[in-house]
């Protein structure tokens, strides 16, 4: 079947409410794990996920860290302007927006936009004034630059002291100060996700030192979660959709890892983690038959992979392509963006197994779980209802080798 012609109906599940988690456990690691391999389910918790994983697996993180991307302005009517920035102006700028002192530009959603009506709004912490202004807007989108005093403060210290953790929106509850630690990872390090890669919130240190016995060692790659991953499929089928476009920074070492790592069963912590090195994989297909090689930036638009799927290029050969394709641009990182889009009759390329929680009806990551085990997904989102499992983002999780 032609993978633009799918209908997002046939990835339909009944959802009650009420199974949604409203908030993370009070242990991260007692978190419910669903294991599904070869037909079978069984049911466990993380603190017990290395029972699980074949010795030597290895284990590819995405380390990004939750920007408090929420920022609260007033008018001059005292009347309340929400501000959520998504991404800096120029998306490959991301590092060098948020190290930026005293003004930046960022494309931003806008709550009650009505409401200004002046020039400019203004917001205020117990250490900073900010003021934003309008530049542009799009159909969905606007692009705000914010203006700051003391300049001397990074726009990355704005966000943390006046700004505000950026939970989903289907919790439909305001942020309280128990979601700004844990709608974090342990180990998140690179600032600049509007959301959390939230198969990640289950794993602790005594997790990664059990894992350790086994020989199971972790990898780290950043893509940086964009407000999109929340974007409801609301077009019938799949080529009327547009997937969101996400930011990718690794350095040349990371993909060297994965290389050297290829063989060993590979399991992509959160589907963010599984875009990411299946996007590596493309991006040295694209180098290797020519269609990116002379470029300065690097990027995979959702449908290209199914238009070059009759390649038989192996994972080892497509990202030693793109090492080389680095090291003759005399760069040590990948920075690049990806749309990838992971649908039904999609072969994975470098992953085995897919770590995540459980996901929204009718959304794009259902279609990427369906990728992983085919029709097995409605068997395996039937006994998690029935099992008492709890849902997204605050929710269980669970450990699914890919059917061959």
């Amino acid at each position: 079947m032609n993978p633009e012609q799918i209908s997002i109906k046939d990835f339909s599940y009944l959802l009650p409410h009420e199974r949604i988690a409203q908030f993370p456990l009070p242990i991260r690691d007692a978190s419910k794990l669903l294991i599904y391999n070869e037909g079978s389910i069984t049911e466990d918790t993380y603190s017990n996920l290395d029972h699980y994983l074949p010795p030597e697996s290895i284990l590819i993180f995405n380390d990004t860290k939750v920007v408090q991307a929420r920022l609260f302005f007033q008018n001059s009517k005292g009347e309340q302007i929400e501000i959520f920035c998504l991404e800096p102006a120029h998306k490959n700028d991301l590092v060098l927006s948020m190290a930026s002192c005293g003004k930046v530009q960022w494309r931003c959603l806008v709550g009650k936009v009505a409401k200004w009506k002046e020039k400019n709004i203004f917001c205020s912490s117990t250490l900073i004034s900010i003021e934003a202004e309008i530049i542009s807007r799009t159909v969905d989108t606007f692009l705000i630059e914010f203006r700051w005093n003391p300049e001397t403060y990074s726009f990355a210290e704005v966000l943390q002291n006046a700004g505000v953790m950026p939970i989903p929106p289907y919790l439909k509850r305001t942020t309280e100060e128990i979601d700004t630690q844990r709608y974090q990872t342990v180990y998140a390090r690179e600032e600049g996700s509007v959301a959390a890669p939230t198969a990640g919130l289950h794993f602790t240190t005594e997790v990664f030192e059990k894992l350790a016995l086994k020989n199971i060692h972790p990898i780290y790659v950043t893509l940086h979660v964009g407000a999109g991953t929340f974007k409801p499929v609301k077009a019938p089928i799949m080529s009327e959709h547009e997937m969101h476009s996400e930011i990718i920074d690794v350095p040349i070492t990371t993909i060297q890892r994965i290389v050297s790592s290829i063989g060993k069963p590979i399991v992509a912590v959160g589907t963010t983690s599984l875009r990411t090195i299946e996007t590596f994989y493309w991006l040295g297909v694209k180098i290797l038959t020519n269609q990116d090689s002379n470029n300065d930036f690097l990027e995979l638009k959702q449908w290209e992979p199914y238009q070059l799927s009759a390649t038989s290029i192996n994972a080892k050969d497509a990202l030693e392509a793109l090492i080389n394709w680095l090291e003759n641009k005399k760069t040590t990182r990948l920075i690049c963006t990806t749309s990838l889009l992971i649908v039904p009759g999609y072969k994975l390329k470098i992953a085995d197994a897919l770590l995540t929680n459980f996901h929204q009806p009718e959304s794009t990551l259902m279609l990427l779980v369906a990728t992983v085990m085919g029709n097995d997904w409605k068997t395996v989102y039937q006994y998690a209802l029935e099992n008492n499992f709890r849902f997204l983002s605050y929710g269980d999780g669970s450990l699914l080798f890919a059917n061959k």
